[in-house]
């Protein structure tokens, strides 16, 4: 890759990986770290995409599988969080009180969700990402805006915020 098509790279996707890798680890040095893991990796790689479709899924599915991977590791199992003393966090998408309820939802909802709402990916692609069937999909989606639903109707004045997600 020469410079140019590095600084777009960076530039188009580093936000995204950042948020799916956040989301995914709830720690922000950790999405750091994979951001920068999933981006070399793609630099340094020979590989050609098909379309801008293509090459966001591929760091899509290299996100969320560098993430599994640390999330496995040994490492991760003995660490200690900083976020309680770290000021820097990852950019966030506008404050929402749907967000912060999305955050506290299993790992299969709360991934589904975002992919399918925040990134716009359909079911099928969903399931191609996460390495699970389209079924699966479709039951974290289900059972993740149910679970929200049921969030947002008891906590009060999120009425329209929770009406946009069930479109």
């Amino acid at each position: 890759m020469d410079e140019k098509e590095v600084r777009r790279v960076v530039e188009t996707y580093s936000d995204m990986i950042l948020r799916i890798s956040c989301n995914y680890l709830q720690h922000t040095f950790d999405a750091e770290d994979i951001c920068q893991t999933v981006l070399l990796k793609l630099i340094s790689c020979d590989l050609s995409f098909d379309t801008n479709e293509h090459e966001k899924a591929w760091l899509i599915r290299t996100t969320i599988n560098a993430c599994h991977d640390l999330r496995k590791s040994a490492y991760s199992r003995k660490m200690v969080g900083l976020d309680a003393i770290t000021e820097k966090e990852a950019p966030k998408a506008p404050d929402s009180d749907l967000l912060e309820e999305i955050k506290k939802l299993p790992l299969g909802y709360r991934m589904s969700i975002y992919l399918h709402y925040y990134e716009g990916y359909s079911v099928k692609e969903i399931a191609k990402i996460m390495g699970k069937s389209q079924f699966a999909v479709s039951q974290y989606l289900s059972r993740g805006r149910r679970e929200l639903r049921k969030k947002l109707e008891t906590g009060g004045d999120y009425g329209a915020k929770a009406g946009e997600i069930y479109e």
